[in-house]
C-alpha cells in the first residue's frame, strides 16, 4: 500500500472513532437516567458513574489527542441538543472538562507510562479545567457554582472514577491491536 492509501485508512479510523466516542457519550448516559428513572434515583447514576466521560477518555487513548478532544468538545452539546442533558448552566463547563479528558488522554497515550496513569493524568486535567471553568464563569460573567462544587462533583464521582480506572485499561488491553490504526 502506498502512503496515501495508509494516511486515509488512518484519518478514515480517526474520523469513525471520534463519531463512536461521541455517539457513546451520549447514549450511555441515557442509559444510566433511564436507570435512575426506574430505581427512582433520578440523576444520580449519572452523577455517580459518569458515563460520558469513558468514551471520550478511551478515544483519546486509542485514537490521540485530537479524537479525544473533538470527542469531548461534541458530547455535551451534541447530548444537550438531542436530550437537554447537561443542564444548560453546566454545558459549558462540561465542554471544557471532557475536551481536556480527551485531549489530555490523548497526549499521555504517546507515553509509555501504564494505561492507569495515563487515565489518572487525563482524569487531573479533567477536573483541573473544570475548576478553571467554574471560576472563569461565576467571576468573568456571574455563571453559578463554586470551586467547591468541583470537589463535591468530583467526591460523588468516585464510584464512576473506581469504574473508570478498571474498566478503561482493561479495554486499552483487549483493544491494543486497534492502535495500529491510528499510528
Amino acid at each position: 500500500m502506498n502512503t496515501y492509501t495508509l494516511n486515509k485508512q488512518k484519518v478514515m479510523a480517526k474520523a469513525i472513532t471520534a463519531i463512536a466516542a461521541t455517539a457513546a457519550s451520549v447514549a450511555l448516559p441515557q442509559v444510566f437516567h433511564l436507570i435512575g428513572v426506574l430505581s427512582a434515583t433520578g440523576a444520580a447514576a449519572g452523577t455517580v458513574f459518569l458515563p460520558m466521560h469513558i468514551p471520550v477518555l478511551l478515544a483519546g487513548l486509542l485514537a490521540g489527542p485530537w479524537v479525544g478532544l473533538i470527542a469531548g468538545l461534541l458530547s455535551p452539546i451534541l447530548s444537550f441538543a438531542i436530550s437537554g442533558m447537561p443542564v444548560l448552566t453546566l454545558l459549558p463547563v462540561m465542554t471544557v472538562e471532557l475536551a481536556v479528558y480527551g485531549l489530555v488522554a490523548g497526549l499521555m497515550s504517546k507515553t509509555k507510562l501504564p494505561a492507569a496513569v495515563q487515565l489518572t493524568a487525563a482524569m487531573i486535567g479533567g477536573r483541573l479545567a473544570r475548576a478553571l471553568a467554574v471560576l472563569v464563569s461565576v467571576n468573568l460573567i456571574g455563571g453559578e457554582g463554586s470551586v467547591i462544587g468541583v470537589w463535591d462533583a468530583t467526591v460523588a464521582g468516585l464510584p464512576g472514577i473506581a469504574l473508570q480506572l478498571v474498566i478503561i485499561p482493561l479495554l486499552i488491553y483487549r483493544l491494543k491491536g486497534l492502535k495500529k490504526l491510528y499510528e
